[in-house]
């Protein structure tokens, strides 16, 4: 037996999709450099690295037309390894990308008849979720999209996705599945564009759904970062929102291809902030690793990748904390009005009129000499600099 869940740090919650150490490392330019993972192997490899559950999306477990007797003995096989282990499945999600009836999408497809499988797939699914302990399922959208203007209505797609949730959400509820949906945003790759393409468009679709109270979020670092957007803010957006369902960790360097990099082999200074954020604003999902190990290794160099991801993550969270706990770094923030925006800009009962009558906010309002003020923002970056390269 492997690590037991007693041993394994509750606090971290890290967890593996099967796709992610179970890539073969085949791209649009170049065959596999790598040999089928069996879901069993990874299961107590990532458990033995100290992982605390594992996510898959159907067709990762299970190959796609399995009939009821393969697909039972594939369930049974992966139960056996999870209790072995003690690793759990927090989060499950539905394959509607990788089969060629999927390549006009699942929920928004053109043709209805694939719409009606796509559903009829992931109920089947939700009914698994459900029976491993899943509390998350996530929905990402992969080919719910176009290449072409005017290939689609955009308003009947939306239409058609709204349609799809609500009768998932129903079911759910219907079954009485203790299961939140998580709509995982994308701009772009492998669709021209996908439709819901950040947290911004996700949050908005969700306002319009009839059981929005259990639909949330998955973000993924490369995903926004692609869209040349802060991932920290987007973050901090959706927990604003409470609709911080799960998240997707990983590293991106810049506005190209969705590059899956190791947790911080990407823009590292973001990461920090990240985590950060994640800690101090007590985020209690888990801290799920949505890479793919580099072409460039084998398995070896697989399970090493699979490590780094979570000793950034803590070395990270290490330098957070003292980050926030040194002196300087308090009276930095206090001089920079960190501290100030917290303090409401109305007065406690004020109103419009209160705030008309106050000549000291507007006719007596010396904004020449208040514009002289700096803010010392760079002074505090640096300090994270500082903390996040060990020298403080």
């Amino acid at each position: 037996m492997t690590t037991s869940a007693s041993s394994r740090s509750q606090k971290d919650k890290f967890t593996f999709g099967l796709w992610t150490v179970g890539w073969q490392a085949r791209d649009p330019f170049g065959d596999a450099t790598r040999a089928p993972l069996d879901p069993v192997e990874a299961v107590h490899k990532l458990s033995e690295l100290g992982a605390y559950g594992v996510t898959f999306h159907d067709d990762d477990l299970i190959p796609f037309g399995s009939d009821d007797k393969a697909r039972d003995a594939c369930i049974a096989r992966f139960q056996k390894a999870l209790a072995e282990t003690g690793m759990k499945v927090p989060m499950v999600t539905t394959n509607l990308f990788t089969h060629p009836v999927f390549k006009d999408g699942g929920f928004t497809s053109n043709d209805r008849s694939v719409r009606r499988y796509a559903l009829r797939k992931v109920m089947r699914n939700l009914d698994l979720a459900a029976q491993l302990g899943a509390h998350t399922y996530v929905f990402w959208g992969g080919r719910e999209g176009a290449e072409y203007d005017g290939s689609k209505c955009v308003q009947t797609a939306l239409d058609r996705f709204r349609e799809g949730m609500n009768l998932l959400t129903t079911y759910c509820k219907d079954k009485g599945y203790d299961l939140r949906f998580a709509i995982e945003p994308k701009p772009n790759e492998p669709r021209g564009d996908i439709l819901l393409p950040t947290i911004g468009h996700a949050l908005a679709f969700i306002d319009t759904l009839e059981h929005k109270e259990m639909v949330g979020l998955n973000p993924e670092v490369g995903h926004e970062q692609m869209a040349g957007l802060n991932f920290v803010h987007g973050i901090a957006q959706a927990l604003w929102h409470k609709k911080l369902f799960h998240i997707d960790l990983n590293g991106q360097r810049g506005i190209k291809y969705d590059q899956d990099l190791v947790f911080g082999h990407g823009d590292l200074l973001n990461a920090f902030f990240l985590v950060d954020l994640l800690e101090s604003a007590g985020y209690e999902g888990p801290r799920h690793f949505d890479y793919k190990p580099s072409r460039t290794e084998d398995y070896e160099g697989v399970w090493a990748s699979a490590a780094a991801n979570m000793r950034t993550y803590r070395l990270l969270r290490e330098r957070a904390e003292k980050f926030r706990q040194d002196p300087e770094v308090q009276a930095a923030r206090k001089a920079s009005g960190w501290d100030e925006l917290a303090q409401p800009t109305l007065g406690a009962g004020e109103d419009y009129k209160a705030l008309l009558a106050d000549k000291s906010a507007y006719e007596d309002f010396d904004a020449d000499r208040v514009a002289q003020r700096g803010f010392a923002f760079v002074r505090l970056n640096q300090l994270a600099v500082d903390h996040l390269l060990g020298s403080r």
